[in-house]
């Protein structure tokens, strides 16, 4: 008989961590890769609450050079914003996409993301 998973609530502060550096984190705590008996076939990750999103730190020209794409399937129909306006409207979705990204495209995909809590 299979044992029952146990989810610990891992709370991260992202106060001058890098997007990206902070993600991985993230991406190994939502898999459970930091546990002893992590296997890939399983989902057996935590729950990551995330909080401080505003004080996320952006090296370099990124703020202006990085740029978000949106396809709504249309002609014509290709948006982008850049790094700097989503920081400032929904800075969450920065770090949101940045994990989602990361993390492998399976059916476990979508269970791992509900378990971030982005603040």
């Amino acid at each position: 008989m299979p044992k029952p998973i146990q989810r610990n609530i891992h709370r991260l502060d992202a106060a001058n961590i890098a997007p990206g550096r902070l993600a991985t984190k993230i991406v190994s705590l939502l898999c459970g890769k930091h546990k002893p008996d992590y296997e890939p076939r399983l989902d057996q990750g935590d729950i990551v609450e995330v909080k401080n999103i505003k004080l996320l730190k952006i090296t370099g020209q990124k703020a202006v050079q990085k740029k978000y794409y949106h396809y709504s399937g249309y002609p014509g129909g290709l948006k982008q914003k850049q790094m700097k306006d989503l920081l400032a409207k929904k800075p969450e979705s920065v770090l949101y996409r940045a994990v989602k990204q990361m993390l492998p495209k399976n059916t476990f995909q979508i269970k791992r993301l509900k378990r971030l809590k982005i603040s």
